[in-house]
C-alpha cells in the first residue's frame, strides 16, 4: 500500500518545505479542520475523518468520509491512523500535527511510539523538523541537516551509540529525566548514525 500521509488541523507555515516530502502516489486522509490546508497543499482527501466540532464539513468532496461522534476516546487524528493501519497502510507522513496545543501535540507524538509498536514506519514534520522513532533498525543523518537531536522515547533508552556527529556516543543511556541528546551535529561531510541496543528514541532533524 502506498504511504499515507494524515493532515491535521495545526498550522503549516511553509507549506513549499512541507510539499516538498510528499510522494507521487501518497494516500491522504485529512482530519477534521485539517482540511484547511486543503488547498494549500494541493492534494485531494481519499479520506476524511472527523467529529467535525472545528471545521465545517464541505457539502461535496469526492472522499470517502468517517463522521466520528465529538465523545470519544480517539482524537481524530489517532483515529486516522488507526484505520489505516487497519486497512494495511505501514508507513506514514503526519503534518499539522505539532504546535497550538501542546496536549495534542505529545499525544500526536506518541502516535509514532504506537506505529513503531505495530512495526509501521512513521515520520512528523513540521515547518522546522522531521520527527521519527529510532528503535530496531539503525538510522541515518547527512549533513544537509545543520542539527539533530535524540531524546528518549517511552522510557530508559540504553547502548545508545553515535557515530559521525561532533557529539558521538558509546553505548550510552538516554533517559527521559535528562536530555543528553539535544543539539548535535553531523561532521562536515559525514553521516551520522544512530543505534540503539534497547529501547527507543525520537530522533529529531533539524531544519535550522
Amino acid at each position: 500500500m502506498s504511504r499515507c500521509v494524515i493532515v491535521g488541523g495545526a498550522d503549516i507555515g511553509d507549506a513549499s518545505w512541507i510539499s516538498a516530502l510528499f510522494q507521487p502516489d501518497d494516500v491522504f486522509v485529512y482530519c477534521d479542520s485539517g482540511l484547511r490546508h486543503r488547498d494549500t497543499l494541493g492534494r485531494e482527501p481519499a479520506l476524511i475523518v472527523g467529529d467535525f466540532d472545528s471545521f465545517r464539513l464541505p457539502e461535496e468532496t469526492g472522499a470517502e468520509l468517517i463522521v466520528l461522534p465529538r465523545e470519544k476516546d480517539d482524537t481524530d487524528t489517532v483515529y486516522a491512523v488507526k484505520e489505516m493501519l487497519r486497512r494495511g497502510c505501514a508507513d506514514f507522513l503526519l503534518i499539522g500535527v505539532t504546535g497550538g496545543r501542546i496536549d495534542h501535540t505529545l499525544g500526536n507524538l506518541s502516535l509514532l511510539m504506537m506505529l513503531d509498536s505495530a512495526g509501521a514506519r512513521g515520520m512528523i514534520a513540521d515547518d522546522c523538523s522531521v520527527i521519527e522513532i529510532v528503535s530496531r533498525e539503525p538510522a541515518i543523518v547527512t549533513d544537509r541537516w545543520p542539527f539533530f537531536s535524540l531524546l528518549s522515547a517511552g522510557g530508559e533508552a540504553s547502548g545508545v551509540t553515535v557515530t559521525g556527529a561532533k557529539y558521538p556516543l558509546t553505548e550510552a543511556v538516554l533517559t527521559p529525566e535528562f536530555p543528553l541528546g539535544v543539539s548535535n551535529e553531523v561532521l562536515p561531510g559525514r553521516t551520522a548514525e544512530i543505534r540503539v541496543a534497547e529501547g527507543r528514541l525520537f530522533l529529531i532533524r533539524d531544519r535550522a
